[in-house]
């Protein structure tokens, strides 16, 4: 889960990071008057989107005057941005935040991920702030510095100060570096993050640091856990179906292909997308439906598979164990029934009760397109979709 550039500040803030004095503004008027109550003689306003790129897509603008704070802010709320990060649609902006302006002498790169191959929180820190850290990271690896995290005893304050010696801090600002990177540390751990970034991390005209941008990503797995966090959820950024689908307990990830898929399981459902991308297809969704799979969940499947418009024919992948083929496929007839589907339907069951309920699809009367192995059902759907093209 994403939050805005606005909440992860207030969050970091609470752990003692220092941020920039800033206000949301939701309309014009607000941030005239966010401007008026901050003071000072230049602003910045930035869009409120989940996603970076802002400042190459317009959305990050310096104001020298409360009239160009209105100006700037008039031309963003309501506008579709679009930045490296959102495709050519671009996002909606709603609301942006307003800050004054900091003297910015130099700019760093700090962030923490979870490292996949050591499983450990990792620190990467570069010289090079406000830049994109992959292309940093492809061209000039020797910029970056890397620190894994021990679990057992946490970032250490020795780590810290090493990593602001490599990356160019000097004298008073290592320690204030250290207390800002174990402040991170703090934040990252307690709320379960997946990555907390500051680019850029600048470095004021009296030697200051302060982060003057901000993202965090949270575990969606861990947010029971934090209802705090969850409260910050922004479903406007979201996208729709993907919101719909966790209200009916459905994992779903929209992509951009055309073949929907409907399947139990998560790794089932990765190894359903592999055996479509291996057959020259292109899968249009993530669904797993997960181990009790209702009629009534089946349909609310199927429903949202077809809301987008891309999608042009289905699989149904259902290796039953806790589920029953026999329900699953009660589930297909009636969604057949309750929705008039019209896009080609190719069904692969096994497991428990198979034997019940391919019966139930061949006698619906409906022109289900049945597989006896998953290769079998990547195929059908292929030949399916040259027949109809």
């Amino acid at each position: 889960m994403n939050i805005h550039e606005y909440q992860a500040k207030e969050l970091l803030r609470s752990y003692g990071v220092p941020v920039p004095d800033g206000r949301v503004a939701h309309n014009v008027d607000n941030a005239a008057t966010a401007a008026e109550e901050l003071g000072g003689e230049r602003w910045v306003v930035k869009a409120q989107i989940h996603a970076g790129g802002r400042g190459k897509g317009g959305g990050v603008k310096v104001a020298s005057s409360i009239d160009e704070v209105r100006q700037y802010t008039n031309q963003m709320i309501g506008a579709q941005l679009v930045t490296p990060q959102t495709g050519a649609e671009g996002r909606l902006v709603q609301r942006v935040l307003v800050e004054q302006a900091s003297n910015i002498e130099k700019e760093y790169y700090l962030g923490m991920v979870i490292d996949r191959a050591s499983q450990r929180i990792t620190v990467i820190a570069s010289a090079s702030g406000g830049m994109n850290i992959e292309e940093v990271a492809k061209e000039t690896p020797e910029r970056v510095i890397r620190e894994a995290v021990d679990p057992a005893v946490g970032l250490m304050g020795f780590q810290c100060r090493k990593i602001a010696a490599k990356i160019g801090l000097r004298g008073k600002q290592i320690g204030e570096a250290s207390k800002l990177m174990l402040a991170l540390y703090r934040a990252f751990r307690d709320k379960d993050a997946l990555l907390v970034e500051i680019n850029p991390l600048a470095e004021t005209g009296d030697g200051a640091l302060i982060a003057v941008d901000a993202k965090i990503s949270f575990d969606g797995n861990a947010l029971y856990r934090h209802q705090d966090i969850t409260e910050l959820r922004d479903f406007d950024e979201e996208d729709s179906k993907e919101v719909e689908a966790t209200g009916h307990g459905l994992n779903y990830i929209a992509l951009d292909g055309n073949v929907g898929c409907i399947v139990n399981g998560a790794g089932l459902a990765m190894a359903t997308m592999d055996a479509i991308s291996f057959h020259k297809g292109k899968p249009a969704n993530f669904l797993d439906v997960g181990g009790g799979a209702s009629p009534e969940k089946v349909g609310n499947a199927f429903r949202i598979v077809l809301q987008d418009p891309n999608v042009k024919i289905i699989l149904v992948n259902i290796f039953a164990g806790i589920n029953r083929c026999d329900w699953i496929a009660e589930g297909l007839v009636q969604a057949m029934r309750d929705l008039e589907i019209n896009v080609p339907i190719v069904v692969r069951l096994a497991g428990t009760n198979v034997e019940l309920g391919a019966p139930i699809l061949e006698q619906s009367g409906f022109p289900f397109i049945m597989a006896d192995n998953l290769d079998d059902a990547a195929t059908r759907v292929m030949t399916t979709l040259e027949a109809s093209s």
